[in-house]
């Protein structure tokens, strides 16, 4: 993919690929990518905040958080770094390309966060978010990071054994702006798992989860 497309003022895109190693080892006078890299991660916190926003409109806050922790953690943005090919472009200093610092995952992803950064400048927040998503939004998928669906587990779990769950909201509270349900699940005429939520669906999640965990006790974390 043409980095150039990225950041058109190839001073950044430059700045934006210089690792502290390369500028240390050079001199006074080059810049080096760590402001850049700062930037960038507001960017990247706020494009991938607004895209699972407005795509999982059904999401809680809870469920958006732990997607968006998943698409920006350490491993997701050194494999967008990658489809970049931003190892093969960033400069170096020798030290660290000896021991392998065009690879390192959190080298990588620092440097992704840098050409973010380079981007935002050198276009606009629109045109940076959007270049964001381009590689990352494929990552979701591919990394397995969405929230876990427990309720889908446990009722194709018990199909099996021929049982169907069922989800009753056993208590409700706080006020209007606030409000807190509680959900049991049963089956087989019992009560397997409770669980709260600012809404039904995710009240019935957390039920499902308890019941989950006492099924799998290692499956619910």
């Amino acid at each position: 993919m043409n980095l150039g497309r990225w950041v058109p003022d190839a001073r950044l895109l430059e700045t934006a690929l210089t690792h502290s190693s390369y500028a240390h080892e050079v001199g006074e006078g080059v810049s080096f990518n760590e402001r850049l890299e700062f930037l960038g991660d507001a960017v990247v916190q706020l494009a991938v905040t607004d895209w699972l926003f407005r795509q999982h409109p059904d999401w809680d806050e809870g469920q958006l958080s732990e997607a968006r922790a998943a698409l920006v953690r350490e491993s997701a943005l050194a494999q967008a770094a990658r489809v970049l090919r931003i190892g093969a472009h960033i400069r170096l200093g020798r030290g660290e390309r000896a021991t392998g610092g065009a690879e390192k995952p959190s080298l990588l992803a620092d440097a992704f966060e840098a050409v973010v950064g380079a981007a935002y400048l050198s276009t606009n927040l629109a045109q940076a978010s959007q270049r964001v998503l381009e590689v990352l939004e494929p990552v979701l998928d591919a990394a397995g990071t969405r929230p876990r669906d427990y309720k889908t587990r446990l009722a194709e779990r018990l199909i099996r054994w021929g049982h169907v769950p069922r989800y009753h909201v056993v208590a409700e509270g706080g006020p209007e702006h606030a409000k807190v349900f509680t959900v049991a699940v049963t089956w087989a005429g019992q009560e397997h798992g409770r669980g709260d939520g600012p809404s039904k669906k995710a009240a019935e999640q957390a039920a499902a989860a308890a019941a989950w965990g006492l099924l799998e006790p290692d499956g619910a974390r």
